[in-house]
Formats: structure tokens, sequence, C-alpha cells
């Protein structure tokens, strides 16, 4: 029998890690890019507001809701055969949606790349962990995480500069292109590897909480067209409501659940759930709406508003760190606390915003935020697991990333279902034009950045007070959302602070006594 030599052996593993930090990039451009994109999707194929806000939030709802069922698939099957999966899954499907002749085709489509996102994510981090020990595991993870922090970076910049030239179309088939070449580049220097002790997929569970929150998000999304007191919008949230309970049922009594409910007995792991839902508001929202404000109401190229929203974006790629270094003299759970509160203070300065803001202006304010946001983003999911026993921390991590997932998938769409309801109520009644456009018609328009499209030949006096209207409405409307994100900032972060404090006798006792699960972690 042959022995791979060691230089080959290590070759073979950087090689592994270059592939796998390429998907790192790619993964939030699969996420943000179609946010960019949604006006030129909207101009091409049609759609209102809430249509084509499932281009974003199909996406999230997939990904958030098959997270841990795809790391549970990850290590019954094999974490090779699921990341090239995934990776086959983002090239299929990306392909057949830069073709897609309907929106609600290119929706279905990107649910099912949400599939493969949780595919690729986790069996990822499952092949680095496989293939790296020691020090040089930390440093691996370490380059996953400069990787991500590089698509979060530029991934906006980049997204509307291949739309702007090759319009939605061709950013899709740029993704498709990447996937592909990362899977031939990585395919035959994979090694298979299994958790001989996989409990499997937790069906029951994963089907609960998958319907439940597609009916929530449903409800969320679609409740400004069809009125909150809807049939149409009560019945799909009641049973989102009743599939949770069952949901819970269902985890308490499962021998081996997606997720271990008890961990939620742990008041500091109660209020660590509380950083995905602000950084989800704070920061992961913005990406997706305040470049639809720079197109819409500001006028900006698709490549205008990715560069635009660089200072909100740039600083996940070095503040991640910095914190990181920070953190062996200050405690994380005050460092996250900080950032929080710097987050709020950019949310309250960006409440003043209006059409005739300065770039300059705003570009700081989201500076603020992008800062705020990026001094707790590399340490949550460490501040998870140390906050439960230590046989816990595998179990804690992935409950932690399911919630970072959905918490960002429910921040997106209840941001975007406000937004177009003050919208609406803020335009209220509209002066008498030559065209039977409708308040709820230029709402829709300008939250989809394409209220000139909506204008259409209408004559120019007349087309100008409409513009300066939906505007300003629209200004109104991000003024309320801004000032509610720094509030909610704001309060997470003082209760973070109160809950991660010392724990409580009762709480270490608590640990010391709660016995292992058999999650596999």
């Amino acid at each position: 029998m042959h022995s791979t030599p060691p230089s080959k052996a290590r070759r073979d593993s950087y090689h592994i890690l270059a592939s796998i930090c390429a998907s790192g990039v790619l993964i939030p451009i699969v996420f943000s890019g179609p946010a960019i994109a949604l006006p030129d999707i909207a101009r091409d194929i049609g759609g209102s507001v809430f249509t084509l806000s499932w281009v974003v939030n199909a996406y999230n709802v997939a990904l958030g809701s098959f997270v841990m069922a795809g790391g549970a698939l990850a290590d019954q099957i094999g974490r090779k055969k699921c990341f090239l999966a995934g990776l086959a899954i983002f090239a299929i499907t990306s392909i057949l949606i830069a073709f897609a002749p309907s929106l609600a085709m290119l929706n279905t489509l990107r649910a099912i790349e949400g599939l493969g996102g949780a595919l690729t994510l986790t069996a990822g981090a499952s092949l680095i962990a496989q293939e790296f020990d020691g020090h040089a595991r930390t440093r691996a993870f370490s380059l996953l995480g400069t990787s991500f922090g590089l698509g979060l970076a530029f991934g906006p910049l980049l997204t509307g500069l291949i739309i702007n030239n090759y319009g939605w179309r061709g950013l899709f088939i740029a993704i498709a292109v990447a996937s592909a070449v990362i899977l031939l580049a990585i395919s035959r220097r994979l090694k298979e590897s299994r958790d001989p002790n996989a409990t499997g997929i937790d069906w029951p569970g994963t089907i609960s909480f998958t319907l439940a929150l597609i009916a929530i998000v449903f409800a969320i999304v679609q409740g400004p067209e069809f009125g909150w007191s809807s049939v149409y919008i009560l019945l799909p949230f009641a049973f989102g409501v009743l599939l949770l309970f069952l949901f819970v049922v269902v985890e308490l009594r499962s021998t081996s659940p997606m997720l271990d409910l008890h961990l939620f007995r742990y008041p500091r792991f109660l209020g660590v759930q509380l950083l995905p839902i602000a950084t989800g508001f704070s920061f992961i929202a913005l990406l997706v709406y305040l470049p639809i404000w720079f197109i819409g109401a500001k006028g900006f190229s698709e490549s205008q508003a990715g560069l635009a929203i660089l200072p909100l974006t740039a600083p996940m790629l070095i503040v991640p760190f910095l914190s990181g270094t920070l953190a062996k003299y200050i405690s994380p759970a005050v460092l996250c606390s900080g950032g929080l509160t710097l987050a709020a203070i950019g949310a309250f300065l960006l409440s003043g915003i209006s059409p005739e803001s300065s770039t300059l202006s705003i570009a700081v304010a989201m500076a603020i935020i992008g800062i705020g946001n990026g001094i707790p983003w590399g340490l949550m999911d460490g501040l998870a697991m140390s906050v439960v026993p230590n046989e816990r921390a595998g179990m804690a991590a992935g409950i932690f990333g399911t919630m970072r997932v959905v918490g960002e998938a429910v921040a997106i769409a209840i941001m975007g279902a406000t937004l177009i309801g003050l919208t609406t109520a803020f335009l209220g009644n509209l002066p008498p034009t030559t065209t039977a456009l409708t308040s709820s018609d230029l709402a829709n328009a300008i939250a989809s950045g394409n209220v000139n499209r909506a204008l259409g030949d209408m004559p120019s006096d007349e087309h100008a007070q409409l513009f300066q209207l939906a505007a300003e409405s629209y200004a109104g409307a991000l003024q309320i959302v801004f000032l509610a994100i720094a509030i909610l900032a704001f309060a997470s972060a003082v209760i973070l602070l109160i809950t991660l404090r010392t724990p409580s006798k009762t709480e270490t006792r608590s640990a010391a006594a709660y016995p292992p699960s058999n999650d596999g972690h």
C-alpha cells in the first residue's frame, strides 16, 4: 500500500481550504447580489414589491430551516457528498434562474438554492475540521471567516458592476460559473468522512419548523398587500404559530432533536439569542433595503449603489478580527454590548435620512453601523458556546447558527413589510394625475426601486412632483424604521449586559447536573 507523501497531502489540504474559502466568498454574494438586482428584475419580468421580496426571502427561509438538517445529513451520508451537492445545486439553480421566464419560477429556484447554501455552509465547515488539527485548524477557520468577510464587504460592489454591465441574468450566470469552477477544483482532492454515531435527520422537527417559518414569513411579507386583518394573513400566521408549538412539542420529546430546546433553560444562552436578532435588523436587512433606497430615491445605478453601501459592509473585513484580539482583554459580553450600542448610534443618525441627505452623511452613519455590528460578528458563535456546559457546546453552536439565519430572514421580512406599509400611509391620497396611479402603486414602485418606470410618460411637472412625493414618503418610512432599529439595538445591548452577568448559583448547579446528549456534536 502506498501512503500519500506529506508534502502532497499538505498541498491537497491547502487546495481544499482554498476551494472552501472560495465558497465562503460566494455564499454572501448569493444572498446580497439578488437583493441589489431586484430593481433590474422588476424592470425585466415585472412583479410587485411583495412577490419580488421572495427573491431574497425564499433563499433565506430555505437556508435557515435546513441548516441543522444539512449538518445532520453531512454527518450521516458524507461531508464530501453534501459539499459537492451544495455547489452543484448552486450551479444548476443559478443557470436555470438566469433563464427563468417568470418571477414564480425564479422564487421557486431561489428556495432550492437556499438548500444548496445550507449544504455548502455546514459541510464546508465540517471538511475544514476534518482536514486540519490544532493551530492549523484555527488558522483555517480564521481564513474561512475572512472569506465570508470578503463576500460581505465587496459582494454588493461586485454584483452591482455585473448587473450594470450584464443585467441580473448575468449575475446568476456568474454565480453558476463560480460554483462549477469550485466544484471541479475540489472534487478529486476531497476525502469522504462520516460520523459513525450520527443519529440522522429529525424529519418531524425539520418539517414542522420549515412550514412554520414559511407561514409566518408569508404573513409578514404579504400583510401590507392583503391587510393585517385579512383572513389570508391571519390564517397563515395562526398556522405558523400552531406549527411552532408543534415543533416545540416534537423537539422536547425527541431523543435526538434538531434543536435541543432544553438549552434555553440557561438565562445567559437565552440572552445571547438577542445578538442575531439585533444584527439581523441593524445590518443584514440594510444590505437589502439601502441599495433600493439609493437606486429608487437617489437615482443611482446598481454599481453606484453597491459602492455607496461599502462603508456599511467594509468594516466586516477587519473589525471582527480586531474584536477577537480585544476579547483577550475585555469581556466578550461587554464588547458585544458596546458594538450594539455603536450600531444604535449609527441607526439613530440614519433616522434623519431624506432625499436631500448627502451621500457622505449617510456613509458616516453606515460606517458606524458597520463597525458596531462587526464587533459582535466574530464573537457571537463563541459566546453562544461559552455560556453553556462544554458537552452542550456543539448543540449550542447549531441552535445559534439557526437562530442567526432565521433572525435575518424574519428581520428582512418585517423591515420590508413595515417600509411598504408606512410608505403607502405617508403617500395618502395622491393628487389628480393623468394616470390611474394609486398610492399603493407608487409605494410599490419606490420600494422596488422602479418609481420612474411606474410614472412612465407622465408630463414632466407631474412626474417630478410624484417622484419627490414618493421619495419623501419612503424617506419618512425609513426614518421610523431606523429609529426603531436604534431602540432595538440599544435595548439588546442593555439586556445582553444584564443576562450575561456571572451565572447564578442555580444556573451553575443546573449546568453541572445537565446530562450530555446524543446529538453527535
